[in-house]
């Protein structure tokens, strides 16, 4: 994979890049039917470092997805500034080189699968960028192979299932060499295990490729995964930190009508039933070695 960027190992958090910038950030869309603007992103501002995996949480309408698509000048703000290696998405000279920088990965693969074959659909972002054919062809082997979709270069898009259609999206957009990937809800039309495909790729982009991620979601189990955690509601910035600080704020999270991962909930029924199970429970593995641990004490 030597031909797909790869950005270098992260080190110490306080000494990572900046990589997208968003500052006071306010977005409206405007009426088509003489009703007054509807105002969606109310003053957001945060930060996404080199090499992250950060999860943009939030129930449906909460503004989340509006704001990731703020990352590669899709939408521009109404007020405020997002700035993409320090490029001010506003400036309409610089938005090839954004969208170079900042790939995006939509919720409906099949609105980004444009070819008949696997591998000319991977392929096909990488011409419209003027990469020479000899270097093209080495792009798309280490895209495909990248997402586990190598075998199936010359099967047609339509015949896959929907996590390998994602996949293949996923292929189109590292073939171009982004720094940062922004996805914008991938797995909310996809069964369980198109779901965990999905997932398990945006793991490698982050792990070997070192690739920054920006997931939209509203699966907590997702968000369970990520670096960091950047709660949206109503438009506004709710909370953020790492998972476990997130997570371990259920009442907060409730009170806006969000959810929290399964073996968090677990956990705290089993507390509430008297249990000593810890606080900061997050993933299933934990609340297994958690519930044994109580077990075997005698509990």
């Amino acid at each position: 994979m030597d031909n797909i960027n790869k950005p270098s190992e992260p080190t110490e958090p306080a000494a990572l890049e900046v990589q997208i910038s968003a500052q006071d950030v306010y977005f409206q869309y405007d009426s088509t039917d003489g009703t007054p603007p509807k105002e969606v992103l109310h003053g957001i501002s945060m930060e996404i470092r080199k090499g992250e995996f950060v999860a943009l949480l939030g129930h449906n309408g909460s503004g989340k997805s509006t704001m990731a698509k703020h990352m590669n000048a899709i939408l521009l703000p109404s007020g405020g500034k997002v700035y993409v290696g320090g490029m001010d998405t506003a400036d309409d000279n610089l938005l090839t080189e954004i969208r170079r920088t900042v790939g995006m990965v939509f919720q409906n693969p099949d609105n980004q699968l444009v070819a008949t074959i696997v591998e000319e659909d991977v392929a096909f972002g990488p011409e419209n960028l003027g990469i020479p054919s000899p270097e093209i062809r080495q792009l798309v082997d280490d895209a495909l192979k990248a997402v586990g979709m190598y075998e199936y270069r010359r099967h047609a898009p339509h015949k896959l299932s929907g996590g390998q259609k994602q996949r293949v999206a996923i292929a189109g957009i590292i073939a171009m060499r982004p720094k940062c990937i922004v996805f914008d809800e991938p797995t909310a039309m996809l069964d369980p295990r198109g779901r965990q495909e999905v997932m398990e790729t945006i793991d490698k982009l982050k792990n070997e490729l070192g690739i920054t991620v920006v997931l939209s979601t509203h699966y907590m189990d997702e968000a369970a995964r990520a670096d960091r955690v950047i709660v949206i509601d109503d438009g506004k910035l709710l909370i953020e930190g790492t998972p476990r600080e997130v997570f371990s704020q259920i009442a907060l999270l409730r009170e806006h009508h969000l959810d929290v991962p399964q073996a968090t909930e677990l956990a705290q029924y089993l507390r509430s039933m008297g249990y000593d199970i810890p606080e900061d429970v997050l993933t299933p593995e934990e609340c297994a070695r958690a519930i044994w641990t109580a077990k075997t004490s005698g509990q």
